[in-house]
């Protein structure tokens, strides 16, 4: 779920060398942080947060098969 994240967030943004991707896990729900340039942010947002969102969709939808909850948080 980790390189899934992390090759989604590379083909957005400008410098893919700063995305960064922490994942935190726990019994059933696993926290993934996102870390990305600054001047990056608002490209992973979108606007209204709808590139977030979709982002979200997919790793709820691949959290299926893997039996496992996932929860996407941007950190700064």
């Amino acid at each position: 779920m980790k390189d899934l994240l992390i090759r989604i967030a590379q083909a957005i943004v400008d410098d893919p060398k700063q995305v960064r991707v922490t994942e935190i896990e726990a019994t059933q729900t696993s926290v993934l942080e996102l870390r990305v340039a600054k001047s990056d942010m608002g490209k992973v947002i979108g606007k209204h947060g709808r590139t977030v969102n979709a982002i979200r969709d997919i790793l709820y939808a691949v959290s299926g098969k893997a039996g496992k909850r996932y929860r996407l948080e941007i950190v700064e």
